[in-house]
């Protein structure tokens, strides 16, 4: 039995995308090409269809790369090299506590668990229909294949945590908050809330300006709090990607904000 840790970008919508560009392709040939209409019609229709499928074959050229980087199987194994890159930075005591936000498909709270294997780690997701086949079966069933008994799985809110302050040692979470409308800055202080005092977190997202403003402000607030060690590490300058491929690959700003509370 092996793991299966999907695709960040889903082969549904891969699919679905070179279809649609299909379809439109197939309309430019039809009643651009063909005598079927005429005049300022055929013009329109000329222009629109085509101009419709150049951007059908760029999109779906861009969401065949995402593909094929976040492949798990594939020769760049973008995913696997940032999970494994993150759970180097977990470390939890035995007999504590991990708690991943947005684990998706149990990725990197199955790596963690592994490298902590006298603790014990639990993930949530909300596991929307975005990913419908991302979810708390998918999730059990990896953490079974990888031999991972230490870590478990529930649907949960990252927004509003069903937990206690102070429960964890460690928490940690890979590209969720950019994806989550709101203040995300609030969300991560929500994350820290069931941070136990003394415990560690990493943090690994796209920590562009437009979505979450200046982060200099906010890691200058963590230390002001007590915060220790707390560093934005770059991601994007060779750790896990060049800037140009996070570029390409809409992931600009991408960087680990990890340390101690």
């Amino acid at each position: 039995m092996k793991p299966e840790y999907k695709n960040w970008m889903p082969k549904g919508m891969v699919l679905t995308g070179v279809a649609v560009t299909a379809v439109f392709a197939l309309l430019f040939i039809i009643f651009g090409l063909t005598g079927i209409v005429s005049g300022t019609l055929k013009t329109v229709l000329f222009v629109v269809f085509l101009a419709v499928t150049v951007i059908g074959l760029c999109v779906s050229f861009w969401m065949l790369h995402l593909y094929r980087a976040f492949s798990y199987n594939g020769s760049r194994q973008l995913s696997k090299q940032i999970i494994e890159g993150i759970a180097e930075y977990v470390k939890v005591p035995d007999g504590g506590k991990g708690l991943d936000v947005g684990c998706g498909s149990g990725a990197l709270a199955i790596a963690c668990a592994k490298r902590n294997p006298n603790a014990s780690f639990i993930g949530i997701d909300r596991w929307g229909k975005e990913y419908a086949s991302f979810n708390k079966p998918l999730c059990e069933r990896n953490a079974k294949a990888e031999g991972a008994s230490n870590v478990s799985f529930d649907r949960g809110d990252a927004t509003d945590l069903d937990f206690e302050d102070e429960t964890f040692d460690a928490v940690m979470s890979n590209y969720v908050y950019h994806n989550i409308p709101g203040g995300r800055q609030a969300i991560l202080m929500e994350t820290f809330r069931v941070l136990k005092k003394g415990g560690t977190f990493a943090i690994h997202d796209a920590f562009n300006k437009l979505k979450y403003g200046d982060m200099k402000p906010f890691v200058k607030k963590l230390k002001d709090l007590g915060y220790e060690r707390v560093e934005m590490i770059d991601t994007t300058d060779g750790k896990f990607m060049a800037k140009k491929e996070a570029t390409w690959l809409g992931l600009g700003g991408s960087a680990l904000l990890v340390g101690k509370k």
